[in-house]
């Protein structure tokens, strides 16, 4: 069953929301501010969040923000009384995938809904060499058999891949794997990139993280 994270101050919006969304068959968890929206969407894994913008104690787009910042990559849909284009370039280059402005059609949420689903299926996973990255399900592939990677070194990887072929600094792995909230030394990227190196050469044969002397490391196209 297809989970959705509703986060909506309205009661009327949400359970509206609630009835429609659990007679399509989705399982749906309600949060009614942002700060408790955000808790959650970082602590449980969902298909899609529905975000309101105007939430109490912490705006949508801030939610919104910080789930992009923790590297959080759960579409978003936002749900806004705002139809200004200058609100939705906004949310959009927050890093929402989708917007709808209220009041809406629960036709059209649901083809959107579908629309973002269809998207995840065939775009998500992330391939090198015979690896494969599926951030649906945290799983690493390689030839055939999963590679069992911690939460932290999974997302290591998966920010060395999205952005392969670019020299990243230990400085820029902490501030986008570990967040803003890390005030640790940098050279935790070290031991986790030797524990992540292990793994991988026990079932490779070419050495996928290289190291950038001085500066962090990368991952090539061969």
């Amino acid at each position: 069953m297809k989970r959705i994270l509703l986060i909506e101050d309205d009661a009327a919006i949400a359970r509206y929301l609630e009835l429609e969304l659990k007679h399509e068959g989705f399982e749906l968890i309600i949060e009614n501010d942002g700060e408790g929206g955000l808790a959650k969407a970082l602590s449980e894994k969902f298909d899609v969040i529905l975000l309101d913008v105007m939430l109490p104690k912490i705006s949508g787009i801030e939610v919104l923000r910080r789930l992009r910042k923790s590297k959080e990559t759960t579409p978003v849909i936002l749900l806004t009384a705002k139809g200004e284009v200058s609100d939705k370039v906004t949310g959009l280059d927050s890093g929402a995938n989708d917007y709808m402005t209220k009041p809406f059609y629960i036709e059209e949420l649901l083809a959107r809904i579908r629309v973002i689903f269809r998207e995840k299926t065939t775009n998500n996973s992330l391939h090198w060499e015979e690896l494969t990255m599926n951030p649906d399900t945290y799983q690493v592939i390689v030839k055939g058999q999963e590679l069992g990677l911690t939460k932290k070194e999974y997302e290591l990887l998966y920010y060395l891949l999205v952005n392969r072929n670019i020299a990243l600094s230990r400085e820029n792995i902490i501030e986008n794997v570990w967040g803003y909230e890390y005030y640790g030394d940098t050279n935790i990227v070290d031991v986790f990139i030797k524990n992540i190196r292990r793994k991988l050469e026990d079932v490779m044969d070419v050495r996928m993280i290289q190291t950038i002397r001085g500066i962090g490391y990368v991952i090539k196209d061969n």
